[in-house]
């Protein structure tokens, strides 16, 4: 008799252990469903970048170097396993000297034995303007002998919190002596 009066006078007590930490338990989550305005967004808008990429291997300051290579990438023509970090400008039109709009900052390696491919992992990180502070990041594969390739934009911040979209890359000049280049680009995303 004495055991069931302390197990009824103990069950109130194991009830409010349980509840406090089921409770705990819920406030605990890895993730939980939020409502697009909590965070501020708005409606989604679809913009139109254009700006030009150049990628400047030679000179004294060049603004894209090989990091590293792999031991036949010499003997490779497609330069297979090159691999060259870069801090390109962005500018408005094709000349180097024209209002900057921002840097490509990322890397891009030779990825096929058979034709010229890049990968391409970078950062449009914009200096200038409505999106300064803002960046537009693209993961993808660049065939740079093929007129105009797609790259897709996998993510952004700032302004371009959230985005999606594509970005269609032509070469605007190529310098075979020297390896430099300017890519004409036009970006297409959506965003908040």
């Amino acid at each position: 008799m004495a055991a069931n009066t302390f197990f009824r006078k103990l069950m109130p007590i194991l009830l409010v252990l349980l509840s406090s930490s089921l409770t705990s338990a819920k406030s605990n989550h890895f993730s939980k469903t939020l409502s697009p305005k909590s965070l501020g967004l708005k409606k989604q808008k679809l913009s139109h970048l254009h700006f030009y990429f150049h990628d400047i291997v030679s000179g004294k300051n060049p603004t894209a170097v090989r990091i590293a290579e792999a031991a036949m990438t010499n003997k490779s023509a497609t330069l297979f396993g090159a691999v060259v970090m870069m801090d390109d400008p962005l500018t408005m039109q094709p000349e180097l000297n024209s209002q900057p709009v921002g840097r490509a900052q990322g890397i891009y390696s030779s990825a096929s034995q058979s034709e010229t491919a890049f990968l391409m992992v970078l950062n449009f990180a914009f200096t200038h303007g409505k999106y300064n502070g803002s960046t537009l990041s693209v993961l993808g594969r660049n065939t740079v002998f093929n007129a105009v390739r797609e790259l897709p934009i996998v993510g952004g911040s700032g302004l371009f919190r959230f985005a999606s979209g594509y970005a269609k890359a032509r070469t605007h000049t190529f310098e075979l002596q020297s390896g430099d280049a300017v890519v004409e680009y036009n970006v297409y995303v959506f965003h908040y």
